[in-house]
């Protein structure tokens, strides 16, 4: 039956859509932190849907409040009030530590940095934007243009001028031999030379933790070193929270606060995990840019009701059970238990991140050249052990992701730590 799906998909679906494995997995349900497969087959799941699942799989309270929204009415458009739409605007609006804060809808992270792009480029009247190298923002004409990773990256056409700038990998490049403090020192004065050979830019758009790239990030603190080079020069900071918001990182309920020294960002965007599963994307921003737009516009499935019932029952889920806790404790254990298994195996170049976003780099052994092949090999050894989990990188590197729903607990830290260190065994 997979192979009859997957042929079907071929004849009709683009050759650029990318799926994983040599045999791909259709999977038809999942419950808790486990999915299962066509065939019966039943994995732990360590990707959750590329960070979107992020409670828990078919969490009752989130069905429920599905189930009962869509009993009444699914979607009426932005156009008519719209109280689940209030309701988590207000909650979100709160929790994201920008005064006067409004809140914009979207169906997805794309859209939501499309939105931000929008914003700063009309409210600073420059079409320069600052990305950082090796960065990732969405598959859409615009985000295309500020993605600073070339795999993700299929046209060098764009509406934006784009700058890219130092800083988001820690353990590559021309700075990395530098110490915390020397490297970012390093990093503003390569800004502060590169705002000197260029018109004044809208804003820095910037991912605390590098999603696609492999979940590499900064110093904490370089963020907030960059925000106050920008605020000289009136530039706004654009933090793209889509895969680090909500508590994944365990420390902090957004991944801005590791920088947080100068202030909150102006423009914050988010997506995946708020609906766990359901097309929820945003933008958060103060008043003054979110308003300065000066013609009609509207959202026909942004803000959705059903999606915003499913966001509101998952995000008071979250809060109320800890979950951000939770990814620190279980992250926690889960980071120094692969650290310890990563320390035999010569592929592996680093185990990074913080909570439940951790990267495992790979390369060929005895060297610092990326090993794609390797990062393929052990996800699918890591599924043939049942586990799911997730790859990236970028320039010249390769990475296996690992994000599991923020529930997860010590057990099944283990469970997939055990399976998982099988599977780079197997390649070493």
């Amino acid at each position: 039956m997979t192979d009859d799906l997957w042929g079907r998909h071929r004849a009709v679906l683009p050759d650029w859509l990318a799926l994983y494995y040599d045999r791909p997995l259709e999977i038809t349900h999942g419950e808790g932190r486990h999915v299962w497969d066509a065939a019966g087959n039943r994995y732990l799941d360590f990707f959750g849907g590329i960070l979107t699942t992020m409670t828990a799989h078919a969490l009752p309270e989130v069905t429920k409040a599905v189930a009962e929204q869509a009993g009444r009415i699914i979607h009426s458009s932005t156009l008519y009030l719209n109280r689940p739409m209030v309701e988590l605007a207000e909650r979100i609006a709160q929790l994201s530590g920008i005064p006067d804060a409004r809140v914009f809808f979207t169906t997805s992270g794309t859209e939501a940095n499309d939105t931000a792009l929008l914003l700063a480029t009309t409210y600073r009247r420059s079409n320069t934007v600052l990305a950082m190298r090796n960065s990732y923002h969405g598959r859409s004409f615009s985000t295309v243009g500020i993605t600073g990773n070339r795999g993700w990256s299929p046209t060098s056409l764009s509406p934006l001028q784009t700058l890219y700038v130092h800083g988001g990998v820690r353990t590559r490049g021309p700075y990395a031999a530098l110490d915390d403090r020397a490297f970012i020192d390093a990093c503003v004065d390569d800004l502060r030379d590169l705002l000197g050979h260029t018109r004044p830019p809208a804003a820095l758009i910037a991912e605390p933790v590098q999603g696609v790239g492999g979940f590499t990030s900064p110093p904490d603190g370089l963020y907030a070193a960059f925000r106050e080079v920008l605020h000289e020069r009136g530039a706004l900071w654009i933090a793209d929270e889509v895969q680090t918001g909500w508590g994944r990182t365990g420390e902090h309920f957004w991944g801005w606060q590791a920088h947080g020294r100068s202030g909150p960002p102006d423009i914050v965007t988010f997506a995946k995990g708020i609906g766990n599963g359901m097309s929820v994307g945003g933008v958060i921003a103060r008043s003054e840019i979110m308003n300065c737009l000066d013609a009609n516009s509207i959202s026909t499935f942004g803000g959705t009701q059903v999606t915003m019932a499913a966001g509101l029952a998952n995000l008071t889920y979250l809060l109320e059970h800890d979950l951000q806790g939770n990814a620190r404790r279980v992250g926690g254990l889960l980071i120094e238990r692969l650290r310890a298994a990563a320390a035999q195996i010569p592929a592996v170049r680093e185990v990074r991140g913080r909570g439940l976003m951790i990267g495992i780099e790979l390369t060929k052994p005895g060297t610092d050249e990326a090993a794609p092949e390797a990062a393929a090999a052990v996800l699918e050894a890591a599924r043939e052990g049942g586990l799911l989990i997730g790859k990236g990188g970028g320039h010249s590197t390769s990475a296996l992701r690992i994000a599991p729903p923020l529930s997860l607990t010590v057990a099944e830290a283990e469970e997939g730590a055990e399976i998982l260190e099988g599977a780079l065994r197997s390649i070493a």
